[in-house]
């Protein structure tokens, strides 16, 4: 087993929001202290030992953060290669430059999924003719950015071939990738994890319900067969591994009768796993420090049925009403700003015993 930071240690957090706020609580919680690096507004510092405001690209600002922290973690994927160069050859940084990189371009990411033998959407880059990518995904599809899409930005729908130049005009010229529809019957989400030694922890699949592109609810347990429940943990097991990951990573896939297909993975904590904050002993964001940190990987199993549920905009006006019902938490982000679309907060409703 390695051995872990002493107490006391400086852990760096690549961005300032309302998942880097979460991973600073659950530092906290292990003696640890953490350091935010964030160039906008940080509800994350809020809890945090300290706060450098700077710009991604300011490699001075980042030399600096590097070398107050014992090792370095991320909240969101956008992060420029050249600052990663910066933090990497400084310090241990966790999860790895490769997953960064696969995960940060939406056509390396699927390459790489389809690669591992897992099955994926059609996909095919889009580079000239739009027709020539819709031949192979055929229609309808989906045009995505490559990069920097997140909560259903980054999107265009094309019901028909004659919709396709239209779609493709809406993303502005930004390099895409067209990807085929997926018959599916239930959306679904496995976070794992991966320590320094290479153990691996896998939670039970949650079920998805999306709302305009943004998760609205995950529900514990899905409601999918035993075998799926399994295969969705092997899928989660096989890409952490093949990765050479350390840390938390969610994984997104569709059920379809032929089985499992893999959407996209996020190497970060993540939305779909705020469940595990009421339904855990060790919650996604406690295991994520730990397996960073050199800490054993904790118990994943879960000892509650619970649905998350995002307040997004004005829903967490109702967020009193919410924390006087029986077996409900309450996660506020601390966002002074309501915005349509925005993620304000979240609540976990226990709903019976696993």
């Amino acid at each position: 087993m390695s051995n872990p930071l002493p107490a006391g240690a400086v852990i760096g957090i690549l961005g300032g929001g309302q998942l880097g706020r979460m991973l600073a609580v659950a530092a906290s919680r292990l003696g640890y202290r953490s350091h935010i690096f964030e160039p906008g507004t940080a509800p994350a510092a809020d809890v945090a030992h300290a706060w450098i405001k700077a710009p991604y690209d300011d490699l001075t600002a980042l030399a600096q953060f590097a070398e107050a922290c014992d090792v370095i973690t991320f909240e969101f994927e956008n992060i420029p290669a050249e600052a990663l160069d910066v933090l990497s050859q400084a310090r241990p940084l966790h999860p790895n430059r490769r997953a960064l990189e696969v995960s940060q371009d939406r056509l390396t990411e699927k390459a790489f999924l389809r690669d591992l033998g897992l099955a994926t959407a059609p996909f095919a880059p889009v580079e000239g003719d739009i027709q020539t990518a819709l031949a192979i995904t055929g229609t309808p599809a989906i045009l995505k950015t490559r990069r920097f899409g997140y909560d259903g930005k980054g999107q265009a729908r094309v019901m028909a071939s004659d919709q396709a130049q239209a779609a493709l005009d809406s993303l502005k010229g930004a390099p895409a990738i067209a990807e085929g529809f997926v018959t599916f019957s239930t959306e679904i989400s496995v976070i794992a994890a991966r320590n320094t030694d290479g153990a691996v922890s896998v939670y039970d699949p949650g079920e998805n319900v999306h709302r305009d592109g943004i998760l609205a609810t995950t529900t514990l347990p899905a409601a999918i067969p035993a075998r799926l429940r399994t295969d969705a943990v092997l899928v989660a097991s096989q890409i952490l591994n093949a990765l050479e990951y350390v840390g938390i990573m969610g994984v997104e896939l569709f059920v379809t009768p032929q089985g499992l297909v893999v959407n996209e993975i996020a190497p970060r904590v993540h939305n779909s796993g705020h469940w595990t904050q009421a339904g855990c002993a060790v919650d996604q964001f406690e295991q994520h420090i730990r397996a960073i940190t050199g800490w054993p990987l904790g118990d994943g199993s879960r000892h509650a049925d619970v649905v998350m549920e995002n307040l997004i905009g004005d829903q967490v006006d109702a967020a009193l009403t919410h924390a006087a019902a029986p077996g409900v938490q309450v996660h506020l982000y601390g966002k002074t700003e309501t915005r349509p679309g925005r993620k304000m907060g979240h609540i976990n409703r226990i709903t019976g015993t696993a």
